[in-house]
């Protein structure tokens, strides 16, 4: 008889909650550096000011794209429970009597 193998819940994709909740927190941190970025523009002098600039210019793009990207790993072919596949009838054996 074929030992069934048993589901893990690893293997299992994540919820469209989880990868929505996922996605939204790391917006948030990407707008949070770009409000840095723009404050930084506003005290650091000279050349400087270029480079929180075009963090604060970039950064949309990239939280866009990154907030868009879905990060779950493709669905493993989920397994039926043991109850539903057949098995083959036990034939009986020699009496070992």
């Amino acid at each position: 008889m074929a030992k069934q193998q048993q589901q893990s819940i690893t293997s299992l994709p994540r919820s469209p909650q989880d990868d929505r909740r996922s996605r939204m927190i790391q917006y948030t941190v990407a707008m949070s550096i770009r409000t840095v970025c723009i404050l930084l523009c506003l005290v650091v002098p000279g050349w400087w000011r270029l480079l929180p600039a075009v963090g604060a210019i970039v950064l949309p793009y990239i939280a866009v794209v990154l907030a868009n990207a879905s990060i779950s790993k493709p669905a493993a072919e989920v397994l039926r429970p043991g109850g539903l596949v057949r098995r083959a009838p036990d034939v009986p054996g020699p009496d070992p009597r």
